[in-house]
């Protein structure tokens, strides 16, 4: 779908030297922040970042034959005399608006996914499931921020029907900002954790924020959240008067009890890593209960959509790298879970690693952005890892954690401590023999992916 300039007009003013426009008419096909990437059927938005200022680029992109562009106040002495530009206040919210103004055209439902953790892999699983609806976008990789969620907008196309966007959010008003521009008419919250709780400061506050994907929400659409979160409920309740759907995930043994009324249930059995929700068989690639209660959101979503699955359903889902990622080698099964982390997602993920069989292992980054409660959520943990059966622990964190931790856990024999990640394949290989499984999770900032490789 193309703008023209008259459509650019409405959005961000008048264009500035549109003589000079070899066509009165021009249309463009797409806008881009990408000098690199750029095409000269594009308009160039020069956005100021953290590490870059779009502004630098701007010979480059028209060097390329771009037609015309969008820069800030006051900086349009840097473009030749007479070029065609909008000037704005905001570089960055001009792009919004565009992004939002291309929403609006393609006319088709928005998913909003939020919540501390499972955005990504219920993205991923949703696109597929719904392609029984049609063509699916969805954010590339993890691109769901200001720039990727209106990126992501303004890649769709009209072939497109649905659009899946991942939201994801580092303080109050981010969230709102994102549904401002992408008005979504679903959202789901995936859950409240501790994500950004150094940030935020409470659960309460992250609870507020993740329900910020509501100020914009089509007033006929739908929220999907999960049951038993009584302050998300009533948190909820204050922002929005819509339809509401809460999913539960309960043990296939509980199966046999009363159903809930009002409540969409899921029944896992871990044997088989299966799930059956309203007498539908369900059996998924990503293994866990975590995985399987994120399904749910998609089921929910799905059955909005008018899909309709058989008696017996298979996906295979492909998981991205460092998320759901099983890498088997000649001796071990390494479970790539090197993106991020936080309380919850490790507690998951261990909780899927002693499901296996054989003898278990973890490599542990420690978790970055729990502020004063940064103690205590690994000492829970470190707790947890004492009761089971994992046989070693390598724990990668500063020097003054480490002496602190050591204290803590009185010389146990279970836990190794590294600062950092150089030689923890090696060591670990030390302890592990055929059929053994590893878990390797920790804090985007270890960068525990490059580890990898050096794990037989």
């Amino acid at each position: 779908m193309d703008f023209n300039v008259s459509d650019v007009n409405k959005i961000l003013g008048n264009i500035k030297n549109r003589e000079s426009l070899t066509n009165q008419y021009q249309t463009f096909k797409n806008v881009s922040l990408d000098s690199r990437s750029i095409l000269n059927k594009d308009i160039f938005i020069a956005i100021k970042g953290i590490n870059f200022d779009g502004h630098t680029f701007l010979k480059e992109v028209i060097n390329k034959g771009v037609k015309a562009v969008v820069i800030k106040d006051g900086m349009h002495n840097l473009l030749p005399d007479k070029f065609p530009y909008w000037n704005v206040p905001d570089t960055l919210v001009a792009f919004q608006k565009l992004a939002l103004f291309k929403r609006k055209k393609l006319n088709i439902p928005v998913v909003g996914i939020t919540g501390s953790v499972g955005k990504t892999t219920t993205k991923e699983m949703m696109s597929i499931v719904l392609k029984k609806y049609g063509k699916i976008k969805s954010n590339k990789l993890n691109f769901n921020n200001e720039i990727g969620v209106g990126l992501t907008i303004l890649d769709s196309d009209l072939e497109d029907k649905i659009l899946i966007l991942e939201m994801g959010m580092r303080g109050f008003g981010q969230i709102e900002n994102l549904s401002k521009f992408s008005e979504p008419d679903i959202a789901v919250i995936t859950n409240i954790g501790s994500s950004h709780i150094g940030i935020l400061g409470s659960k309460e506050n992250i609870t507020h924020a993740k329900c910020e994907i509501t100020k914009y929400l089509n007033p006929n659409g739908l929220v999907v959240i999960p049951a038993n979160d009584f302050f998300l409920e009533e948190t909820l309740k204050k922002n929005w008067n819509g339809r509401i759907i809460k999913v539960e995930l309960l043990d296939i043994n509980q199966k046999a009890k009363k159903i809930k009324k009002n409540i969409l249930q899921g029944f896992y059995n871990r044997t088989k890593n299966s799930i059956i929700i309203e007498d539908k068989y369900f059996e998924i690639s990503f293994k866990g209960f975590h995985n399987a209660f994120n399904f749910l959101f998609v089921y929910a979503v799905a059955k909005e959509f008018g899909i309709e699955f058989r008696d017996i359903n298979k996906f295979n889902f492909v998981g991205l790298n460092g998320r759901n990622k099983i890498l088997k080698t000649k001796k071990t099964t390494i479970y790539d879970e090197t993106y991020n982390a936080s309380p919850e997602s490790v507690k998951a993920c261990l909780e899927n690693l002693l499901d296996n069989p054989n003898n278990h292992f973890l490599i542990f980054g420690s978790m970055q952005e729990l502020g004063d409660r940064s103690k205590k959520y690994h000492k829970d943990l470190f707790d947890f890892i004492n009761r089971s059966d994992i046989k070693k622990c390598i724990f990668i964190c500063d020097k003054n954690d480490e002496i602190y931790y050591k204290d803590y856990l009185k010389k146990n024999i279970k836990f190794l401590f590294f600062n950092e990640i150089n030689n923890v394949g090696q060591t670990i290989n030390k302890f592990t023999k055929k059929g053994d499984s590893i878990l390797v999770k920790g804090s985007r900032f270890w960068k525990l992916e490059r580890i990898i490789k050096s794990i037989d």
